[in-house]
């Protein structure tokens, strides 16, 4: 089974958004134009990253795969629901 040593960076523009990387490689794989998007980025943690890994928001596999492929994985939040609060202020309201 594959281990990689990876950094786990968070965005001071991109709220909930992590970039992973493998510590060989750092940063140098990750396109500029993304690394404009995301902002400074700032460390957050550093694993041992294998496919079995249980991650919060991410699929090891996956992130394994295109950390190989394309040097990088970006994990944006989930979709929020925007509904949500006006269906609270509009049963506030009656």
């Amino acid at each position: 089974m594959t281990k990689v040593l990876c950094d786990v960076y968070k965005s001071r523009k991109m709220d909930e958004a992590y970039l992973y990387v493998s510590r060989k490689d750092a940063l140098s794989r990750v396109p500029e134009a993304l690394l404009t998007t995301f902002g400074k980025p700032e460390l957050a943690m550093t694993l041992m990253l294998s496919a079995d890994k249980k991650l919060a928001r991410a699929d090891a596999a996956k992130v394994l795969q295109q950390m190989d492929e394309q040097g990088f994985y970006l994990q944006v939040p989930p979709p929020r629901e925007n509904n949500l609060p006006d269906l609270f202020c509009k049963m506030d309201k009656e």
